[in-house]
């Protein structure tokens, strides 16, 4: 029995015609969200993220008084640091992600889909974008908090604020590129410890000779959460020129990991020529121009600072400031009528000038002391306000009234004056006591100690200490009443610590006062 095959013939099944541009886009887009919400479900991610972010608000609600003036242009650079942590989670990720057919052996399964490897690739990348606008949204709202306080000082720099997002991007694009460079999950690890090195060059560079080559990195911690602030034409930051170099090697290393996985397109390679002018754009402008003139501005803005500094009258007295700072110029004179309200004699009418004073000659933003000025009736005060900053502008204020100078008290004031100084800084605070630890260096309130100021402190006895917390405990209208009374003594360098008590009707420290305590 013989069995007749019989083969029908007729037309083959057509093909799926090739997707269009929309709907290939499309793919792309829809494969990147899939990534992006995986990456959202990753440990390392979940927990940096939470970190970030509780850094962040924890920063924003633990705040001391000093926080009450921000100076906005330190406030954008401190921005920068904290997304660290989640920049190297997202570069181990992102790596990671785009390892996982590798791990899992079904590379050769792509082989029949319809998406080019490239296009693959490009997804991952476009992966990292929503975290690095989560880093924005995040690094904007910090900063906003911070301008809109009513003491807020001087303004920002967007470019600054960019920083932040940006290294969070070049951290996933990244991880991608090693992926297709260096296919194994060791890769991460080796080049976050080599980027961390080129880091710690950087800012070396920064602050060498030839600070130019340190911005070629992408994050130059020098003058981040530094000293005390300066005005913001003296920081020499190539902010702009930074980020537009930022900007251009996350084209280049996204252009870069497309060409390696063969998406040699016309419109890939038109990216990459213009994300290398982009980058080489950024790299050139951020070398150094024009140094001389930066140097001379900010050796004039700590040798000779009324030229580049407006002033406002007040009560008789001048308030002079950097112009960022000009809003803060009442609170100085605020502290200043409250402590001539406690004053006796010429003290009540005699006109102060309040300058403001910084110091680049170790370098900027570094906390450097102040030299006391010898201009008679010439008032200190820094770039920092709030907080410990208040008494400590109290005690140079009231030094002036009593001595004359703040030069005085390079000079041991083992007598009358410095008690009579303490009492006009404390007998005026809602929390005398409280101020007074604040204000002594050792934060004690006996013993002999050191009281901060702008410039030089003032140094107290055992037996100065003890007047002052006596007449701290009496009512303050009395001893204000006896400290006008006897004003004249009371300021003069003659009167000894024991005669001072006796004129403000206190009890008399017992011993003899050591003046080299």
């Amino acid at each position: 029995m013989s069995t007749t095959i019989t083969t029908v013939r007729g037309a083959a099944p057509a093909l799926p015609e090739p997707p269009g541009p929309g709907r290939r886009t499309g793919a792309v887009l829809a494969l990147a969200r899939f990534e992006a919400r995986e990456l959202l479900q990753q440990v390392p991610i979940l927990v940096f993220l939470f970190l970030y972010v509780g850094l962040t608000v924890a920063r924003l609600a633990f705040q001391d008084g000093m926080s009450d003036y921000p100076v906005l242009n330190t406030v954008d650079r401190d921005t920068q640091t904290s997304p660290l942590l989640l920049a190297v989670a997202l570069l181990v990720c992102t790596n990671a992600a785009a390892l996982r057919s590798r791990k899992h052996g079904t590379v050769e399964q792509f082989d029949v889909m319809a998406m080019e490897t490239w296009r693959r690739v490009l997804a991952h990348l476009l992966s990292a974008v929503p975290f690095a606008a989560l880093t924005a949204v995040v690094v904007a709202a910090e900063f906003t908090r911070e301008a809109l306080k009513p003491g807020a000082i001087g303004h920002g720099s967007v470019a600054e604020l960019a920083v932040g997002p940006l290294v969070v991007l070049m951290a996933g694009i990244t991880g991608v590129l090693l992926a297709r460079l260096v296919p194994t999950s060791f890769a991460p690890l080796l080049f976050v410890v080599a980027t961390y090195l080129l880091i710690v060059l950087a800012t070396g560079a920064t602050e060498s000779d030839e600070p130019g080559a340190g911005w070629l990195s992408p994050l130059v911690f020098s003058g981040i959460s530094g000293g005390d602030p300066v005005p913001s034409d003296l920081l020499g930051r190539p902010a702009a020129w930074h980020a537009l170099y930022l900007l251009g090697l996350c084209a280049v290393l996204t252009c870069a990991a497309l060409l390696l996985s063969g998406g040699r397109t016309r419109a890939v390679k038109a990216a990459t020529a213009l994300a290398l002018a982009v980058t080489a754009a950024g790299a050139i402008g951020q070398l150094p121009r024009d140094t001389d003139a930066l140097e001379a501005a900010r050796r004039t803005a700590s040798t000779t600072p009324q030229k580049v500094q407006s002033c406002t009258e007040h009560g008789g007295s001048t308030y002079c400031s950097f112009p960022e700072w000009k809003g803060v110029r009442d609170d100085w004179a605020a502290v200043v009528d409250r402590i001539r309200s406690a004053a006796g004699g010429s003290a009540v009418t005699a006109p102060l000038t309040v300058r403001q004073r910084i110091d680049t000659s170790g370098g900027i933003e570094v906390d450097s002391a102040l030299t006391p000025s010898t201009v008679p009736g010439q008032v200190t005060v820094g770039t920092r306000w709030g907080g410990n900053r208040v008494p400590e502008f109290a005690v140079g204020a009231a030094t002036v009234l009593v001595a004359g100078t703040e030069d005085a008290t390079t000079r041991t004031m083992c007598d009358a004056r410095a008690v009579t100084i303490m009492w006009l800084v404390l007998g005026t605070d809602p929390t005398p006591m409280a101020t007074f630890e604040d204000v002594r260096l050792d934060d004690s309130t006996t013993g002999s100690g050191q009281v901060l100021a702008p410039t030089n402190g003032l140094s107290l006895t055992a037996h100065q200490t003890e007047v002052v917390g006596e007449l701290l405990a009496r009512p303050r209208a009395e001893i204000t009443a006896r400290v006008k009374a006897h004003w004249s003594e009371l300021t003069s360098a003659r009167t000894s610590t024991a005669e001072a008590a006796k004129l403000l009707g206190v009890a008399v420290p017992q011993g003899v006062e050591s003046c080299d305590e």
